[in-house]
């Protein structure tokens, strides 16, 4: 749990932090970070490969410095370690693309009706999502996003002897790959809304993975599920549901499960007592915009849930710490 804040600079701080998001979103959106790749430039050469006058650029410019995503040196403007690493398009690690797609395009917009939700209303996020293109930009930046806390899942987990993986609400694939790549020996199916397919076997494809990895088109909540299972798993999946439908997926789990099959729940968690993490918290806020009825999750609450569903010998890990945790378990 975070101190109680006692300076109304914190207050501000709190206050202006979407100020900051939209430089950033501005700047991935100009490839401010891309064009300083190969080193240092000045405004001028800037505002020739962003095509924005130089009175203007300087202002985001300017912003990015406060921020520490830039350095300058006095007429020359350079990428901050993190943002080389993680900002250029052509970096290994390069992460900018969940932000300028899911964060910037689906999440901040979505959160203007953050008030209607709290009031019981449904936003229909996932009307956005049916839409191909819109479908598209979204499972890209989740690919980006979930490639880390995927890679930190297949470590934690031991899936020898798994021949088959359900990965229900599995999106681009990102979980499915890297738990593949993994095990040789498992194959996986995703589970996910048809708009999502063309995104997902592409992802497959670029990983060498298409004759093993499938996608079956439909809602979770509704298509039935392939059966014989040695793992299932949900990752972001019941943070994004009403409460009261969280019984019936683990009850779908169960159902789809062999006996001793491993239960993985990947998802924003907040601590039992529902202080903190901050960053989990906000999470947790943000999908009501998915789904007003949706659940606090709490790694104790889960544990009830999925011990009513049939599941045993509960673990829980922290995967990105501060924001989610992995929930294992066995069928019983």
């Amino acid at each position: 749990m975070a101190a109680p804040i006692t300076d109304v600079r914190e207050i501000s701080r709190i206050g202006y932090g979407f100020m900051a998001s939209r430089a950033l979103f501005a700047a991935l959106d100009l490839d401010v970070f891309g064009h300083l790749a190969d080193g240092p430039k000045d405004l001028a050469a800037l505002a020739r490969a962003t095509r924005v006058a130089p009175e203007r650029l300087i202002a985001l410019l300017s912003a990015c410095v406060g921020l520490g995503l830039l350095a300058r040196d006095g007429e020359r403007y350079g990428n901050s370690p993190a943002a080389a690493a993680y900002l250029v398009r052509t970096a290994p690690a390069y992460f900018g693309d969940y932000f300028r797609f899911q964060i910037a395009r689906q999440i901040y917009p979505t959160l203007q009706h953050l008030e209607t939700a709290l009031a019981g209303e449904r936003v229909d996020f996932f009307a956005k999502v049916q839409d191909p293109q819109e479908a598209r930009h979204f499972s890209i930046a989740q690919h980006s996003g979930s490639l880390g806390p995927a890679h930190v899942v297949a470590g934690l987990v031991d899936l020898a002897g798994c021949r088959t993986l359900l990965d229900v609400g599995g999106g681009s694939g990102a979980f499915s790959i890297a738990l593949c790549r993994r095990y040789p020996g498992l194959r996986a199916t995703i589970v996910d809304f048809p708009s999502v397919a063309a995104t997902a076997e592409e992802m497959v494809g670029k990983a060498g993975l298409t004759d093993r990895i499938r996608f079956v088109g439909g809602d979770a909540l509704t298509t039935e599920w392939p059966g014989a299972q040695d793992v299932v798993l949900m990752s972001y999946l019941l943070s994004a549901v009403a409460a009261k439908r969280i019984g019936d997926l683990l009850g779908r789990a169960r159902r789809a499960a062999s006996p001793g099959a491993r239960l993985l729940l990947h998802d924003f968690m907040l601590d039992d007592d529902r202080n903190g993490p901050a960053t989990a918290a906000l999470w947790l806020l943000t999908v009501l915009t998915i789904d007003p009825d949706v659940a606090s999750l709490t790694p104790g609450r889960l544990t009830e849930e999925v011990t009513c569903a049939g599941f045993a010998d509960v673990g829980v890990h922290d995967v990105i710490p501060g924001i989610t945790r992995l929930l294992t378990a066995r069928a019983t």
